[in-house]
């Protein structure tokens, strides 16, 4: 069975937009923990739009399920991280003006960048993630700067409005995980997916943990996070 991460960046998002302190990241998170989920995933962007550099701390020394820190590949962004030691990080793209991460990031065109952000991350002990869409030549990059996992972007797959899309964008994930793993890369995937299209995603054997956010926060508006968990959670079984 694969594992779930949750991200609850917009748990953060919902706070900011009244600037006080509700909701609470950190109650969220030890709600995620308690409906079973394995992992809680936050992005800590260069803008501070949601998640703030005090929530990081306090969710290190709080959370006791795998904590994954999402960042752009940014010197100031790895400082924070070598100092608060998540148990894997996921280097990401990032633009300021987007609504959310539009796609993959593109490990052939910064190689050289990634290469030394890598590095330094294993150098702190800290295990690195690479964000990428399903695509040959990512995949291969990733594995030749050493991440230790690739994390499909599923935007694609998702975002479909056609069963014929969807099963081509399927397929080019399933066939991308399958290249990951003979590479020796772990494979997890995430964006995008929601409580109608990710249970066709755990078909792909070598996947291991879907990261999912948007969805499930928006269906714990009505039902609660900890159930909205749990049903995500019985889905990818």
């Amino acid at each position: 069975m694969a594992r779930l991460g949750v991200n609850v960046d917009h748990i953060a998002t919902l706070r900011q937009a009244r600037g006080g302190h509700e909701p609470d990241p950190i109650m969220a998170a030890s709600l995620v923990e308690l409906a079973g989920a394995e992992g809680l995933v936050v992005h800590l962007r260069e803008d501070r739009r949601h998640i703030q550099d005090r929530d990081l701390t306090i969710l290190r020394e709080t959370v006791h399920i795998q904590l994954n820190l999402e960042m752009a590949a940014e010197d100031s962004i790895a400082k924070i991280a070598l100092h608060v030691k998540p148990d894997i990080a996921t280097l990401v793209p990032e633009r300021r003006q987007e609504l959310t991460t539009e796609g993959g990031l593109d490990v052939v065109e910064h190689r050289e960048r990634i290469q030394s952000m890598v590095n330094l991350l294993h150098e702190g002990g800290i295990p690195v993630s690479l964000f990428i869409d399903p695509d040959v030549q990512q995949i291969r990059a990733a594995h030749k700067v050493n991440a230790d996992f690739v994390e499909l972007h599923t935007g694609r797959y998702a975002n479909t409005q056609r069963q014929q899309e969807a099963d081509a964008e399927y397929d080019a994930l399933a066939q991308a995980a399958k290249l990951a793993a003979k590479l020796g890369l772990r494979v997890s995937a995430g964006h995008g997916l929601n409580y109608h299209n990710a249970q066709r995603m755990t078909k792909i054997p070598e996947i291991e943990e879907f990261n999912i956010g948007h969805s499930i926060i928006a269906r714990a508006v009505f039902v609660g996070l900890e159930r909205a968990i749990r049903e995500m959670k019985a889905l990818l079984t």
